[in-house]
């Protein structure tokens, strides 16, 4: 504790009338100088103690308790001062201003860390400010005296100017790094974010190497989609190109950019780049053809008619070429079946083909038939719902469709009432999983009955319905790149008209189209990875029982084997912490899928190399120092006057401000009131007795 003292003026008289009394007596007395009059200046003390005693001084001591003065160290803990050597550097620097500042009288020191969540957060990169801002927040204006600034310099949320940041004090930075550093940099400079299934798309990137030398070379980058090796490039270097890809499903589809090391490397966090575009189908075109008018022949047109995405072109045979009655051309309002147009012309436009109880009737000649299948072959949809002659030689089956066909048929058709029922392996299936089947007494489904039904032998692909005796009643196949459905009964309309209570014919034909249509969430074999949070949520779907090992690789590089919880309907999933930001790779041995924490290209690798540049504004306008860890000694701390320079050869200032607390405050008069009395008196009294003479 120590003292201090100080006068309180508290006039006896309004200040207005005490300046107007002492102009007047400072003429009076000006003038009997000027005079030279005897007394003069014993009148003029008479006065001056006059005034003094109507202005009534009073001495006031404080007592004050010292405060200590605080000084921040920011310590940069972004990804980017994890490359060596500025972690070591970062540390030693830490421990020594610590204590050079610990060492200080009347200082405290508080460290504050910041930049670890520079990935995690956001995309705005390493934010050592604000959490500066928050620490001068908790200061007393007085008290602060400085902040010493521990980073590589790469800061993106740097103030305009100090008052901004509402900085007085000095400001320094220990610049960590190697001196001339140099790194290979893959940018994106545009992508989109959506797209056409099947529609060409095109992004711009440029790989750079800092610092530009201006030497031609060429880099190799190669471009996966989905975890898949898509193309290879090369690209020359420092020049912007544009690389042109497609989606080929809905939904997510992450393009993982990586271009080979440079001649000189400091990480290789940003020879990656990834992009997600969301891919969206155009309306699907079905063409739905109908062998022959029926019950159920509208209830394929309502269900697909009722979907907005579905552009449907719907024929329905009505006069078949053996029918020969007579009626004149002319006089019938039927229109030719446009087959060369159809099924050749444009059968590649059409993402479905539906035939509904369709038979060899001499319509479509094999050659068209041949195309259909070469369709499925590559790439296209089939669907076929079969009427009774599918059992006989009028069949599909019998033509070169055949091939794509997964149910071969026996010649027998069950014709007595039937619940359909989803088989075991249906029950695995997106398709049929969760499908709602009700259950009755001995777990008998309750839907509606079904009263005629094809029989068949699978051949190949996936049986996840069956009907009477356990018979195939829907089966599911791969052909080559396509896809192909076959329903056994020409019942479905019964569901839909609500017989028995109908069931779920419009959910159950829509996930079979979708299916047929690449639909990712209908995919029977998937694995899928999204971060959620702080989590990383893996989940595959198998036909298969078996639960192989998963296999997650970090951003990092550092792998894991974990397995995964079976779930209902063919799932199998689990959550593990998700700890680095970047795109996690998982993988089941077949397949890969992918997944973003943090922002796909985050603002904090697009320059690795150390800078002071970012704060040399700050630094300039406090008067602060930048000191190169990697060439210059960690410097000392003193403490320093406003007026004195901030810092000199091997050290470096903060304020020294002085702030105190009062305590307590005692007052006293400034001159006892029998004194200036006397003065006034004595004074006055000499004076008349000097003018007198």
């Amino acid at each position: 504790m120590s003292g201090a003292f100080s006068i309180d003026w508290a006039p006896l008289i309004p200040w207005s009338a005490f300046f107007a009394l002492a102009a007047a007596a400072v003429v009076v007395v000006g003038f009997a100088v000027w005079r030279r009059a005897r007394g003069a200046w014993w009148r003029a003390l008479a006065v001056a103690a006059m005034l003094l005693a109507l202005a009534n001084p009073a001495l006031v001591e404080e007592q004050r308790d010292p405060l200590n003065d605080v000084a921040l160290v920011v310590v940069d803990e972004s990804p980017s001062q994890d490359i060596d050597p500025r972690g070591a550097q970062t540390e030693a620097a830490t421990a020594q201003i610590v204590r050079e500042l610990e060492a200080l009288p009347n200082t405290d020191v508080r460290v504050v860390r910041a930049g670890a969540d520079a990935l995690a957060l956001d995309k705005d990169g390493t934010r050592l400010f604000t959490a500066l801002r928050a620490a001068m927040a908790k200061i007393p204006r007085q008290r602060f005296a400085g902040v010493v600034v521990i980073s590589d310099g790469q800061v993106h949320d740097v103030p305009e100017s100090l008052e901004a940041l509402g900085l007085e004090a000095p400001m320094h930075l220990l610049l960590t790094g190697a001196e001339d550093e140099g790194d290979r940099r893959l940018t994106i400079a545009q992508a989109p974010s959506f797209g056409i299934v099947g529609k060409p798309l095109s992004l711009t990137l440029t790989v750079e190497d800092l610092p530009a030398t201006g030497e031609r070379r060429l880099a190799r980058v190669t471009v996966r989609r989905d975890g898949a090796a898509e193309q290879v490039l090369q690209i020359p270097v420092g020049v912007e190109q544009t690389v042109e890809f497609d989606l080929d499903h809905r939904g997510p589809n992450v393009l993982d950019i990586e271009v080979e090391p440079g001649p000189r490397e400091l990480s290789l966090a940003n020879n990656r780049a990834a992009v997600a575009v969301n891919g969206v189908r155009d309306r699907l075109r079905v063409l739905l053809v109908s062998g022959e008018p029926h019950a159920g022949e509208r209830a394929w047109r309502n269900i697909l008619k009722s979907d907005p995405s579905v552009d449907l072109v719907h024929f329905t045979i009505l006069r078949p070429p053996e029918k020969q009655d007579g009626t004149p051309i002319r006089e019938l309002s039927l229109i030719a079946f446009p087959t060369r147009e159809l099924f050749e012309v444009k059968l590649d436009d059409f993402d479905l083909i539906i035939f509904d109880r369709y038979r060899r009737r001499g319509v479509l000649p094999s050659i068209y038939l041949e195309n259909i299948a070469a369709y499925v072959e590559n790439g296209g949809a089939l669907l076929e719902a079969v009427g009774p002659t599918f059992a006989t030689p009028l069949s599909l089956y019998r033509t070169p469709l055949g091939r794509v066909l997964p149910g071969e048929p026996t010649g027998s058709i069950f014709e007595r009432g039937f619940r359909p029922r989803v088989t075991d392996l249906g029950h695995r299936h997106p398709v049929t999983a969760a499908l709602g089947e009700p259950a009755g007494e001995n777990d008998e489904p309750t839907w509606g009955r079904w009263f005629r039904q094809v029989d068949a032998d699978p051949r190949g692909g996936n049986v996840v319905m069956s009907g009477v005796e356990d018979r195939p009643l829907l089966i599911l196949d791969r052909v080559g790149e396509g896809r192909v459905a076959q329903l056994l009964s020409d019942h479905m309309w019964l569901w839909s008209r609500g017989f028995e209570g109908g069931g779920p014919q419009a959910e159950l034909l829509r996930r079979v189209a979708h299916w047929l249509m690449r639909e990712p969430d209908l995919e029977e074999e998937a694995l899928r990875a999204t971060v959620s949070g702080a989590s990383l949520e893996i989940t595959r779907r198998s036909l298969s029982p078996r639960q192989p090992q998963i296999e997650v690789t970090a951003p990092s590089g550092e792998r894991r084997q974990i397995t995964l919880k079976p779930e209902d309907g063919g799932r199998s999933s689990t959550a593990i912490p998700a700890t680095e930001t970047g795109l996690y790779r998982i993988s089941d041995g077949e397949r890969t899928a992918m997944a973003a924490a943090g922002p796909l290209n985050p603002r904090e690798f697009q320059d690795m190399r150390a800078s002071a540049a970012p704060l040399a504004g700050l630094l300039k306008a406090s008067g602060g120092a930048t000191v190169r860890l990697a060439s210059e000694s960690i410097p000392s701390v003193r403490k320093i006057k406003p007026s004195r320079d901030r810092h000199g050869r091997g050290w470096i200032g903060i304020a020294d401000n002085d702030a105190y607390v009062v305590t307590g405050v005692s007052q006293a008069p400034f001159l006892p009131t029998p004194l200036l009395l006397l003065l006034i008196l004595g004074a006055g009294v000499y004076a008349w007795y000097r003018e007198g003479r």
